[in-house]
């Protein structure tokens, strides 16, 4: 019996051996107590098979002993600079695949001040250490990490040979039976706007494959906006399948959360459904009864969804509009409360512009003085260069406005008032009734036209396409309805243009295009 012990004993401390390098330094402790529990067990259960029972024991082990992967997730999320995840590399830690995922996924949303930035990170011999073990390791990572990982290489901008972000490509395209629905059309989505590489875009067009195969597993409201926000519109035979006659013939089943969050996704997307009508006699019919007793900024949200759809109706404007319920939202200071107040004048702009037979109530003269979060905000160099640009064709600040608010709740790049023979008229003699705080006494002369030149940015459109967004398209149709001619500087156009002479003559023929086409009607 006692041989028996000692063999069992010497057996334990060559295992022990083996594995303490890979549990140090706290796992050197824990396998101490493993030892211990073992040596007990054995020598009070002389029927026990040791190889067997090391192998449970050192299994339960990883389940239990949480606390280094834990401290280090902990150490990855409080992480705000490149080098402390890097760090991690240094620092004697014991990092697994998924710790090395995490890391990338950290490092893709932590700010870069310039592009060079993100060069340098991936030449720095720890970033590579850990694309190394990552590819060592691929098929072990977790699915739903996998997805992300995925998209956050291409947000870092890894070159299109880099073997390790192939690998997780060929990893997600083996696995895309497994992967969830919206893992799929998050991906689909990474694809489309993060890169533009070949290999990206033939994955992209695998995702979508298996998004329009597999759409029947989309089993409630929300993953069904998020799938038709991300990527609905990057396949339209996806999109008819998404708006399937499974849906509307079940719309009057659908909790009222889910149709909010439909109403919502359709009107950022500026998406009329085929069958619109059905669809928005049952939203009415819904928010008819149930509107009053929603959280009041859901309020405020589904009808101004309402509104860049053309669909909003009197009892739903007045709804928001009645002072018992906007003057909850006129003092507020906070971003939220004003974010709610921008929408409230949207809303205001569109019973003015849009229905001409409502009756009221409408927002107070003193709401409609610009807020700081119509006009503080980061310029951006679309903006700048098309305000220099302006500034230079003007010639005058007379003949012109720059960054003019509006009692609509938009801010126009800039504005100009040309006669009928298309000459600048000095515009602070004229009256201007779409300016928060009016000025001037005399009306245009007979055949002047205001012009308002409108910027659109990457952000501003569909991905991949040249459609505005829901909310831009509500802009465009209140500065229209207001009375002005639009000249329109998408980013797609402006990019093209590389001297300042070009793009001087660019705008110069928007305005004659725009004067032209007036004319013309």
């Amino acid at each position: 019996m006692a041989a028996y012990l000692v063999k069992q004993c010497t057996c334990l401390l060559r295992e022990a051996a083996r594995l303490a390098p890979a549990m140090a330094p706290i796992g050197q402790l824990r396998l101490a107590r493993v030892a211990h529990k073992t040596l007990t067990s054995s020598a009070t259960s002389p029927s026990s098979h040791f190889p067997s029972s090391m192998m449970k024991l050192v299994e339960n082990e990883k389940v239990f002993t949480l606390y280094p992967e834990n401290h280090i997730d902990q150490l990855i999320k409080k992480a705000t600079r490149p080098e402390e995840l890097l760090e991690l590399v240094d620092a004697g830690h014991h990092l697994n695949k998924n710790h090395a995922a995490l890391i990338f996924i950290r490092l893709s949303r932590l700010p870069f001040e310039k592009s060079e930035d993100k060069a340098s990170l991936i030449q720095d011999a720890r970033f590579q250490q850990l694309l190394h073990l990552l590819n060592s390791q691929i098929s072990s990572v977790w699915h739903g990490t996998l997805s992300r990982l995925l998209r956050s290489l291409y947000a870092l901008g890894l070159p299109e040979t880099s073997k390790e972000l192939q690998s997780v490509e060929q990893e997600v395209r083996w696995r895309m039976r497994r992967l969830k629905y919206k893992h799929l059309a998050l991906l689909a989505e990474s694809c489309a706007t993060l890169s533009r590489k070949q290999h990206s875009q033939e994955l992209l067009a695998e995702l979508l494959m298996h998004l329009e195969r597999r759409w029947t597993e989309i089993e409630d409201g929300r993953t069904l906006v998020t799938i038709m926000m991300k990527v609905g519109h990057l396949s339209e035979s996806l999109m008819n399948r998404l708006e399937d006659k499974h849906f509307l013939n079940r719309a009057p089943d659908i909790p009222l959360p889910h149709l909010c969050s439909m109403l919502l996704a359709f009107a950022r997307l500026n998406f009329h459904p085929d069958q619109e009508d059905p669809f928005f006699s049952l939203v009415h019919e819904k928010l008819g009864s149930e509107l009053a007793g929603l959280e009041p900024a859901l309020q405020v949200d589904l009808v101004w969804a309402l509104c860049v759809l053309q669909q909003a109706q009197e009892a739903e404007l007045q709804a928001v509009l009645h002072p018992k319920f906007h003057t909850q939202f006129l003092g507020g200071e906070s971003q939220k409360d004003q974010n709610i107040f921008q929408k409230l004048l949207h809303i205001n702009a569109t019973a003015l512009l849009e229905h001409p037979e409502y009756s009221g109530p409408l927002l107070p003269a003193s709401a409609m003085a610009p807020r700081p979060l119509a006009l503080d905000r980061k310029v951006t160099p679309l903006q700048k260069e098309l305000q220099e640009t302006l500034k230079g064709l003007l010639g005058s600040t007379d003949r012109g406005s720059l960054e003019v608010a509006t009692q609509y709740g938009w801010v126009l790049d800039a504005e100009v008032l040309l006669d009928s023979d298309g000459q600048f008229l000095p515009l602070r003699d004229f009256m201007a009734p779409h300016l928060a705080q009016p000025i001037g006494s005399q009306p245009p002369p007979p055949g002047a036209k205001r012009l308002a030149f409108l910027r659109w940015e990457f952000p501003n459109f569909n991905n991949r396409s040249k459609d505005l967004l829901g909310r831009f398209v509500l802009a465009r149709r209140h500065i229209l309805a207001a009375g002005f001619l639009i000249v329109d500087v998408p980013f797609y156009e402006w990019v093209e243009l590389k001297s300042e002479w070009q793009k001087g003559a660019y705008l110069k023929d928007k305005i004659r295009k725009a004067m032209s086409e007036e004319l013309a009607k």
